[in-house]
């Protein structure tokens, strides 16, 4: 259990903020909900998700995120504090040299063909429109139709330095999915090679085929007779990984019109990347992102 108290620096606001120093460790939301007075959780949640909230200078929206002793919060007197709005993209995390996003299904990381929505293009905008001098650089991508965590580069030499070292520089990124069927397994490794045909089609074999070389761990967290909420953590990052591999493990993911089944109760893609942490490319500071897993992926567990 975290304990915390918080210290108001000054009564006084400075700007649209007023200021807090913590004393002791504790996750934001705790810490807000223990500080800000008056205020119901809900409006707290608000501020929270609206970007409102600063730790140490820079805009924090994880609900969990740790604070630690003699950090400066500094809390916005209204809901927002930018104009950013889209139904497909939250900004998650922004800094000088990059920014983190949680994408929605149904759009892609970039352009491709005549298609005009992706996420590229709408920070692209975001970008002019807070006079920001960048240009969003894709350094990996979440299928169309996957939804979660993701990050861009605001510079070349940023997109360089992920490009060369995403190996190094990324130390966990990982998923939640619903799959088709009841996994028995508490959990366990798929590796094998995975290699695509000329209709682009990603398949696996067991001994090396020309392709590249995959390996995907899993663990099952809940199950139904039907259906399974697995986790999957991505030691490798290629094409369609995860989504072979489960079908590879018997329980393709839900909604996958790929390489499902055809079970589909949500009526999407059952994949989301809840996590993403790396080391800043630029300061090597460790990066922690999480996601809450889609509320709809939860409710078919919740009996």
């Amino acid at each position: 259990m975290y304990l915390c108290t918080m210290k108001k620096i000054s009564s006084q606001k400075v700007g649209e903020y007023t200021h807090y120093e913590v004393k002791e460790e504790k996750p934001l939301l705790e810490y807000l909900l223990a500080t800000i007075q008056g205020q119901s959780r809900s409006k707290i949640k608000a501020t929270l998700q609206g970007r409102g909230i600063k730790v140490d200078g820079k805009v924090v929206t994880q609900f969990d995120y740790l604070l630690k002793p003699g950090m400066k919060v500094a809390v916005s007197k209204t809901k927002r504090n930018d104009s950013f709005k889209s139904r497909y993209v939250k900004i998650v995390y922004e800094d000088r040299f990059l920014v983190v996003v949680e994408k929605e299904v149904g759009i892609l990381s970039m352009a491709a063909g005549h298609s005009s929505l992706n996420v590229k293009a709408v920070l692209d905008k975001y970008f002019a429109q807070t006079r920001q001098k960048c240009r969003a650089h894709v350094v990996h991508r979440l299928d169309r139709d996957t939804s979660g965590l993701m990050v861009y580069a605001k510079d070349l030499d940023t997109e360089q330095v992920f490009e060369h070292n995403w190996h190094d520089i990324v130390f966990d990124r990982r998923y939640v999915a619903v799959v088709s069927g009841e996994v028995v397994e508490e959990g366990g490794t798929v590796a094998n090679w995975l290699k695509d045909n000329k209709a682009y089609f990603t398949y696996s074999s067991p001994v090396d085929n020309g392709g590249k070389y995959a390996v995907t761990h899993f663990h099952t967290l809940a199950r139904t007779t039907e259906h399974s909420l697995v986790e999957f953590k991505l030691e490798t990052g290629r094409k369609n990984q995860i989504r072979v591999h489960s079908a590879d493990m018997g329980h393709p993911v839900c909604g996958d019109e790929k390489y499902g089944n055809g079970d589909d109760p949500l009526h999407r893609l059952c994949l989301h990347a809840f996590m993403l942490c790396f080391y800043h490319p630029v300061t090597g500071e460790p990066m922690e992102f999480t996601t809450p897993i889609p509320t709809s992926f939860r409710k078919m567990f919740s009996k």
